[in-house]
């Protein structure tokens, strides 16, 4: 399993690589080693959670009608499409140990795109030059 797909304590990991030369050359506090490594976990989940909205940009099924068809009769088909999509990519499945979290942003997502509608047309964005 890859690093933060378990919520492990500080100490736990100590125990872990006590042992690696690099854990000591780092620092002798054990409270700044703990702080380094709560740091480096924002950082990844944070990581993780961005890479996940990139991903939920470039799923074709997903639209401004999204929400509406997800609660229509034929939601769960589509909800099982998006899901198929996000297990067939690795950033799809960085968020399974948080997935109220992944569900949040989903559905956030989803949202967004309900509440501003259909893309503009691509010659709406850009005149053409004469």
């Amino acid at each position: 399993k890859q690093w933060y797909q378990r919520r492990v304590r500080g100490k736990e990991i100590r125990r872990k690589i006590k042992h690696d030369p690099r854990f000591s050359k780092f620092s002798d506090d054990d409270k700044e080693r703990e702080a380094e490594f709560t740091r480096h976990i924002k950082d990844r989940v944070s990581l993780a959670k961005s890479d996940f909205k990139q991903l939920l940009k470039e799923i074709k099924c997903v639209s401004h009608k999204s929400k509406e068809i997800l609660r229509g009769p034929n939601g769960d088909s589509h909800m099982r499409e998006i899901r198929q999509f996000l297990t067939n990519d690795k950033r799809g499945l960085v968020l399974d140990d948080l997935p109220e979290e992944r569900d949040r942003i989903l559905d956030d997502y989803l949202a967004e795109l309900e509440k501003y509608g259909p893309p503009p047309p691509p010659t709406a964005t850009r005149p053409s030059k004469r």
